[in-house]
């Protein structure tokens, strides 16, 4: 096994780790291992938070098969070409990013303690790095047309990728 492919693996399982004990239904809190106060006001955040990387996470599932040129039969990942419309005008990973919304943010704002916190944390940098790994295979697949939809879209800064087309849809 190539040391990249090990590495990637124990990434991966480390995140997959990160967000089981992350997750909003979260084991942690509800087998009472660990006790939390709640507070409404940031429940409610949460609830938006999570609806809000909820639909990002669920994006690819609907726009890769539609606009990704999937063979028939193929995982909704089979893409054959980059889809750069609809929110992937605005953020190149909205599932990664909504998962960090989802499951990060959002059990940090249900259960408001400093292990989520640091969780949240960890788990957000690893997303990130695997995002850059992501990219990477995108731009072996997909090469010079990937560079340029890199320069235009943002990777995960969904605010930014908003103020950038709404920019261009003012030129």
């Amino acid at each position: 096994m190539k040391k990249s492919n090990l590495k990637n693996i124990i990434w991966e399982t480390i995140l997959t780790i990160l967000l089981i004990i992350c997750f909003p239904a979260n084991p942690l809190v509800l087998t009472g291992i660990l006790e939390v106060e709640h507070y409404l006001p940031l429940f409610i955040i949460g609830c938006v938070v999570w609806v809000f990387g909820m639909v990002l996470v669920m994006a690819p599932i609907i726009m890769f098969p539609r606009r990704g040129g999937v063979p028939k039969g193929k995982s909704f990942v089979s893409t054959t070409r980059i889809v750069d419309t609809g929110i992937y005008a605005l953020v190149r990973h909205p599932q990664y990013t909504g998962g960090i919304y989802a499951i990060f943010v959002t059990t940090f704002l249900w259960y408001p303690h400093w292990l989520f916190a640091v969780l949240g944390i960890v788990g957000s940098v690893l997303t990130y790095l695997s995002i850059k790994e992501e990219d990477k295979r995108l731009l072996e697949k997909f090469g010079d047309e990937y560079v340029t939809y890199m320069r235009r879209v943002p990777g995960m800064n969904i605010f930014l990728g908003i103020m950038r087309e709404l920019r261009r849809n003012r030129a």
